[in-house]
């Protein structure tokens, strides 16, 4: 029946009683997101509204019932809670007496970390995936650290799209607008207490972006907005969808990101002397850097060298298509105005993101010239980088140019079961958490009675089914389903008996992902699967980009494998895949599958997480995996050569799976004993913990950007910026001179060398070098020495450098000399190298230039 009238809202919020004010700062920090006891406080007080909300304590405390506040304040147990969660949080805040790591930093040092997007926690959807969530961590990491940190990213209106998927698996995205009131956000204000804003110039208009900041425990977060009255429409939507719009809103966005958070840290006063970009997504950000030291009368060169030494940058890619890029005619655009305010052509702009081959402005050529620290995320993929990457330093061998890799890690807060804390509290010491990346104190899980291990993991699952129960009810009465209907596909997901095999594989579903390889032979997958006293159910969850129809192919693809009668209630497809349901299903499955496509898998973190809570992995030797395997702590599929086709790569590979399935996982699983569980299995689980938990944890990942590249960047930064730059203009200029004479630089053999002496007898060798106008000690010559029988060498084994000598004045060559003693016996190879040197290089390969004999 339709009610006549117009219906007006009125917006009525609970005044907080006193004793419990401080609710209101708990709520505003973003210390919550990996402090489950202060979650749990807001939802003790209405636990329904606590649900309707999505856990968002903000958005909680405008709603809650002013009588729930009112009986919580009086109530001893909920205000003894209370205290303890504010007495912990104040001890975290409080700076420690003694932290090796903020120790190493002074009073002037500031890191600032630049990315698109931050997973911090469900309740603030400015995150899409693995990216952001990694960058959720870092920031984690860096406050639990104390360190000087400072985040930079765009505050999304509607964030990444929520997902459903219909009965047909055919997935729809749903994008609702963000209150920023409810969000864990204030504007930052200026002296004036107005709001702190800055612009940014794009083709024939000016950006207006105001600036926001989040509290994530110690460390501050901007964030940028350009959702503002005095914006046009579509400059308003800018920073509305994340990933989302043509080239040109991605254009804009990176603008805004990069450009924008310069002059946004510049306006509020902060200096930071780290640059981290976080994927090319930021690199613009060197741009303006230079632009601000040309205005200062700073020559170009000097100014890339000075902006350069202190800029680290990530990249997460391992595919060349992967890197963002924009046409010339594009770049021109947006930047006209820009090339002269950095007293330079339009080729010479364009040459910083030159990618031969290509007619595109390369964001990571940009940041990659732009930087002298730059990293892949894992062992694996900083070789893939270094190859794909490697035309920018043309004459280096891969293994030489200066990409380096650091293994991502995972905020073992933010992802650690609340119940395992619990036990190792019990069983490995009161100060467990201070151990975090200390191998041998992980050995003590083992200590941890077998019973009750298996308690806590049959514990994670049983809640990790209740979600699931819930999220199925949900969607499948949404797609019209019968309850009669419901409970056959529940028949596995049984909280109160919680014993069969689950298998999770949860993540972005690209095709690289092969998130359908399970499904390469059915009839196999059948037979393993039709074991009525050892059931497996899969499950699955994720989202693909709404411009990617392969990957919402492959979405279809396991729901209506998941509805044919022999897989129904064994395998399940869940939607809307987010931080919440991460959290319980890297706890709660037993198995964690991840099947990508080498080396297609920069790292991956979901498998970590799964690890450190005594999950499984079952994966491609890829990524973090590769490096975390040990044959005793969970099951490796070894990829079969890249130069094989996909398809003969996908069926020998899925062979693999199903051979471990069967042969290894499922009778594993199920050889138990009078107690419900398999010994094996524990012994196995504890391992996974003991091995892979200090090693992929966010405190050590932090820990290696602080020793390999922010305190080095530090160091750099002070020799090339004191004295008026006088360090960038020397290094420039020197630079300069090198790259002239680069090309007449020759190298030769001088006289003949002995091709066998006996061990330790020494060896002379001298090479003549036509420096063409360069000083002897411009250059490096360098002989490399290893086994001539190893056949596949990550480097030389030993490096000798030669000293200069006289100069041949008939040839006008410089003679270098070399005498060594070979410590090694057999059949020897070496080779002669001569490349640029000079000391205040940050890497002695990073003009790339080198000749070799």
């Amino acid at each position: 029946m339709m009610k006549k009238g117009t219906p007006y809202t009125l917006d009525v919020r609970p005044k907080i009683p006193a004793r419990l004010a401080r609710l209101e700062e708990l709520a505003n920090n973003l210390w919550y997101s990996w402090d489950l006891p202060t979650r749990d406080l807001f939802s003790f007080i209405q636990r329904d509204l606590w649900e309707d909300v999505g856990q968002n304590p903000k958005a909680f405390l405008q709603s809650v019932d002013e009588h729930s506040l009112i009986a919580a304040s009086e109530d001893p147990v909920f205000l003894d809670q209370f205290q303890r969660i504010l007495s912990a949080y104040d001890s975290y805040h409080a700076r420690p007496v003694s932290n090796d790591l903020s120790a190493k930093f002074t009073e002037n040092d500031l890191i600032a970390y630049f990315c698109a997007e931050f997973g911090f926690h469900e309740s603030f959807p400015i995150y899409s995936g693995g990216l952001g969530i990694l960058a959720g961590d870092h920031c984690k990491s860096a406050s639990d650290m104390h360190l000087p940190f400072v985040g930079i990213g765009l505050l999304y209106r509607q964030g990444y799209f929520h997902q459903t998927v219909d009965y047909e698996g055919n997935q729809h995205a749903i994008y609702t607008d963000s209150e920023f009131d409810s969000l864990p956000i204030s504007p930052v204000l200026d002296g004036n207490g107005l709001d702190v804003q800055v612009s940014v110039d794009l083709p024939g208009r000016r950006v207006a972006i105001k600036v926001w900041k989040a509290v994530v425990g110690n460390v501050m977060i901007y964030l940028l907005d350009t959702d503002l009255d005095e914006n046009s429409r579509q400059d308003r939507a800018i920073t509305h969808h994340l990933y989302g719009g043509d080239r040109s809103v991605r254009m804009e966005q990176e603008i805004v990101l990069g450009i924008g958070g310069v002059r946004a840290l510049r306006k509020m006063g902060i200096q930071p002397s780290v640059w981290h970009i976080n994927e090319g997504h930021a690199a613009f950000m060197v741009l303006e850097r230079i632009r601000i030291l040309t205005e200062q009368g700073i020559e170009f060169p000097a100014a890339l060298e000075a902006v350069s030494v202190n800029t680290v940058f990530t990249t997460h890619t391992p595919v060349p298509a992967g890197h963002d890029h924009f046409d010339y005619g594009m770049m021109s655009l947006y930047f006209e105005n820009y090339f002269p305010q950095l007293n330079i052509s339009r080729d010479e702009f364009l040459a910083l993101g030159y990618v031969s081959g290509t007619p595109d402005f390369n964001m990571t050529a940009l940041a990659i010239h732009c930087s002298r620290f730059q990293n892949g995320v894992s062992q694996i993929h900083g070789k893939v980088s270094a190859r794909i990457c490697g035309e920018l330093w043309q004459e280096l061998d891969h293994e030489d140019n200066p990409i380096s890799h650091i293994t991502n890690g995972v905020h073992m807060p933010t992802f650690l079961a609340k119940e395992w804390s619990e036990v190792f509290m019990r069983y490995l010491g009161w100060d467990w958490s201070q151990h975090a990346d200390d191998f041998s104190f992980w050995e003590k899980v083992n200590s941890i009675p077998d019973h009750q291990f298996w308690s806590v993991r049959e514990t994670l699952k049983s809640r990790m089914m209740q979600l699931i129960r819930y999220r199925v009810r949900r969607q499948h009465f949404r797609n019209h389903g019968s309850q009669a209907h419901l409970d056959r596909i529940l028949k596995y997901v049984d909280p109160a008996n919680p014993n069969v095999l689950t298998i999770g594989f949860a993540r972005r579903f690209a095709t690289y992902k092969r998130a359908t390889l399970l499904f390469e032979d059915l009839e196999w997958l059948r037979e393993i699967m039709q074991d009525s006293e050892r059931p497996v159910l899969f499950v699955f969850a994720g989202k693909a980009h709404p411009a990617d129809i392969p990957g919402q192919d492959l979405i279809r693809q396991v729901t209506r494998i998941s509805r044919m009668p022999e897989f129904e209630g064994k395998i399940l497809m869940l939607e809307d895949y987010d931080m919440r349901l991460a959290r319980r299903m890297v706890a709660g499955v037993d198995v964690w599958l991840n099947t990508p496509l080498y080396p297609l898998e920069a790292s991956g973190t979901s498998g970590m997480k799964a690890a450190m809570n005594g999950v499984l992995n079952l994966s491609v030797l890829d990524g973090w995996w590769d490096e975390g395997y040990d044959g005793k702590n969970g099951w490796a599929i070894k990829p079969v050569s890249e130069d094989f086709p996909n398809a003969q790569r996908n069926r020998e590979e899925s062979q693999t799976l199903y051979e471990l399935l069967q042969d290894r996982v499922i009778p594993t699983y199920y050889k138990q004993n009078k107690m419900g569980y398999s010994p094996e299995w524990v012994k196995m689980s504890k391992r996974s913990i003991a091995t892979l938990l200090p090693q992929f944890n966010s405190a050590r990942m932090v820990g290696e950007y602080i020793d390999k590249t922010y305190l080095p960047a530090i160091k750099q930064y002070y020799k090339y910026w004191e004295n008026n730059f006088e360090g960038a203009r020397r290094v420039a200029h020197w630079k300069t001179f090198i790259r002239q004479a680069w090309p007449g630089v020759t190298i030769r053999r001088m006289g003949m060398t002995k091709q066998s002496v006996m061990f330790k007898e020494s060896v002379r060798v001298e090479v003549g070098v036509n420096l063409n106008g360069l000083n002897p000690s411009d250059v490096a010559v360098e002989m490399l020495i290893g086994q001539a029988s190893q056949k596949e060498k990550s480097g030389p084994e030993m490096s000798y450098l030669f000293t200069a000598r006289e100069m041949n004045q008939q040839t006008g060559e410089h003679v270098y000399m070399l005498e060594f003693t070979p410590e090694l016996c057999g059949k020897l190879e070496y080779r002669i190298r001569v490349h640029p040197h000079h000391e205040m290089l940050t890497h002695r390969f990073e003009l790339g230039l080198m000749r070799w004999l």
